[in-house]
């Protein structure tokens, strides 16, 4: 078996975007020629997709995300919007991301121990 090397995004020389022009099939070796977009994972460095593979494996659990990286939240956040720019996007938080991360919190409270079933309840209500 063939050792692939991993796909760079962005030009080692000048930096731009990279794109894919032959691809091969490791089964029957058809190619296919032509300009194919790597899409916005290619734009991260390897860091940022580490960070990524963690959080989704994660399923974005932040807390989880903290303690698997031994850093904290603000750090978690920090990251986060690194990759949210690095992708194209705005990280700008919204009022719904403020609420769902209020719910996260007292969700993962609950999980925890930290707090009851009715004492959940009642933050929950309060957001």
């Amino acid at each position: 078996m063939i050792m692939a090397n991993k796909i760079i995004g962005q030009c080692p020389v000048c930096g731009s975007d990279m794109k894919v022009t032959e691809l091969e099939c490791s089964n029957c070796n058809t190619k296919v020629s032509g300009r194919f977009d790597l899409g916005q994972f290619a734009q991260l460095t390897p860091d940022q997709l580490e960070f990524v593979e963690i959080f989704i494996r994660l399923r974005g659990n932040i807390k989880d995300v903290e303690e698997e990286m031994g850093i904290s939240y603000p750090t978690v956040r920090k990251k986060l919007d690194d990759v949210i720019e690095s992708m194209g996007y705005s990280p700008g938080e919204t009022a719904d991301e403020e609420v769902a991360e209020k719910r996260n919190k007292v969700l993962n409270s609950l999980d925890e121990g930290e707090i009851d079933f009715e004492e959940a309840k009642k933050r929950l209500q309060e957001l």
